[in-house]
């Protein structure tokens, strides 16, 4: 199994991708042959999109759109839109998009605080404020709340859970992908769950809210706005609006606008069970105290 791992880990990089779009679909069924040329004549777009996305605007399924991507010898969606990327953007625009090359230091943290300020403002703009009443209010009324992240979402789940258990929620974090599908298993209607994932595509984060929803507990998910197979299994949906980086499997600008999220979700929780909150940051505040001289 190790032996199979790493060389999945040390295959080629997909080459040419648009090329082999073009040769390939005059032999393809007529879905497969639609997405195709929705992906050849959208390009640009395509490595913004999501699978759902792409899915909908070619009148496909997502699993349409993966067996092409297979097809190509890509193993998945996300793999093309990095090989796309590849196909049209500068390489330096895998550190991040707003960033050139001959760029000077003042120039790049110019740009990577604009980005985020711009993150935030358009955040702002779209964030759902009867769904951020709904996630109080069914947070407030679970016995506890799992959170759900996977890779660079995992220190914003991990932020998350501490800043619940410090105003007095019974929380726990799941970082591991094993461990968030056994306990998402295992919730109930007296459980919600957090999932933070700014695709909604990842694997590991989409079927751990889907075996929590099928559990019965409450789902509240926190993913960039558009479409996204996460979507399907979330009850409340908090969100986010950042220019990232699609084809990047680093998140940046989404980070600022999670940890934002978060931050509004733990005050208006905080203001809603205003003396429990009140009461268990004092007294957690004279047990941190110990730990500073």
């Amino acid at each position: 199994m190790k032996e199979l791992r790493s060389k999945a880990e040390k295959a080629p990089a997909l080459e040419g991708a648009l090329d082999r779009l073009r040769v390939l679909k005059g032999s393809l069924p007529p879905t497969a042959a639609r997405i195709a040329d929705f992906i050849v004549e959208n390009a640009q777009d395509v490595v913004h999109m999501s699978v759902t996305e792409v899915a909908e605007s070619a009148q496909a399924s997502e699993g349409s759109v993966i067996s092409l991507c297979q097809q190509l010898g890509a193993r998945g969606f996300q793999q093309l839109k990095i090989a796309l990327a590849r196909d049209l953007v500068q390489p330096v625009q895998f550190i991040h998009e707003d960033v050139s090359r001959n760029d000077g230091t003042s120039t790049v943290i110019e740009k990577i605080f604009r980005s985020d300020m711009q993150a935030l403002q358009d955040t702002l703009k779209v964030i759902d404020h009867v769904a951020m009443s709904r996630a109080v209010t069914a947070i407030l009324k679970a016995r506890r709340v799992e959170i759900y992240g996977i890779g660079s979402a995992a220190p914003i789940a991990e932020d998350a859970n501490y800043r619940l258990v410090r105003i007095g929620i019974e929380s726990k974090v799941l970082v591991d992908s094993h461990l968030q599908a056994i306990s998402a298993s295992l919730t109930g209607n007296d459980v919600v769950t957090i999932t933070i994932s700014h695709s909604g595509s990842t694997h590991e984060t989409v079927t751990a809210t889907k075996l929590a929803k099928e559990a019965g507990a409450t789902t509240v998910c926190i993913t960039n706005f558009g479409r996204s197979p996460l979507l399907s299994y979330a009850d409340i949906v908090l969100y986010t609006m950042a220019k990232e980086t699609q084809f990047r499997t680093e998140a940046m600008t989404s980070r600022i606008a999670q940890l934002a999220i978060i931050d509004a979700l733990i005050a208006c929780v905080s203001l809603a069970s205003y003396d429990r909150a009140v009461a268990t940051i004092a007294n957690t505040f004279e047990v941190l105290s110990t730990k500073r001289f």
